[in-house]
């Protein structure tokens, strides 16, 4: 007996976001579809701004492995935290909302940012990931001349 659609892709979103708290960029990556449809609400800059540069579109599966690493690379170990609000579930769409708090390795700074995050599950593999989050907190964060993030 096969799994329908809305259980398949409740798993596959449940196991994303276990490997996604666990860090490990490649493992992440598994989960995606060698080709995908990767956007974040902004900047629409491809190649985003220096201080930021995981927050881009992507396309590949690699490109899911390096978004994680970048993510990872300019943000403090340890002071990091998601809380996940709920699931929503339609098919093979996922909604995941829910909060993020972490601190700018280059500034020192902590920040929160609100999040939805659109997820398309097909044979298993994530092939779209829509990420709508306050950006605006996040540059700021990492703004050298900004005077603080609440």
């Amino acid at each position: 007996m096969s799994l329908s659609a809305p259980a398949t892709t409740r798993s596959v979103v449940e196991e994303l976001l276990r490997r996604i708290g666990e860090g490990d960029p490649d493992r992440i990556a598994e989960l995606y579809a060698e080709s995908g449809d990767w956007k974040l609400a902004w900047p629409e800059s491809e190649h985003g701004r220096p201080a930021t540069p995981w927050i881009r579109h992507r396309r590949t599966r690699d490109d899911a492995a390096a978004h994680y690493r970048e993510l990872a690379e300019h943000h403090v170990p340890g002071q990091a935290a998601t809380e996940v609000e709920r699931v929503l579930i339609d098919g093979e769409d996922a909604v995941v909302l829910g909060e993020i708090r972490q601190t700018a390795r280059s500034t020192g700074r902590a920040y929160t940012a609100r999040f939805a995050l659109h997820l398309t599950i097909e044979h298993g593999l994530v092939t779209r990931h829509h990420i709508y989050e306050d950006s605006l907190a996040v540059a700021r964060a990492f703004d050298a001349g900004s005077a603080g993030v609440r």
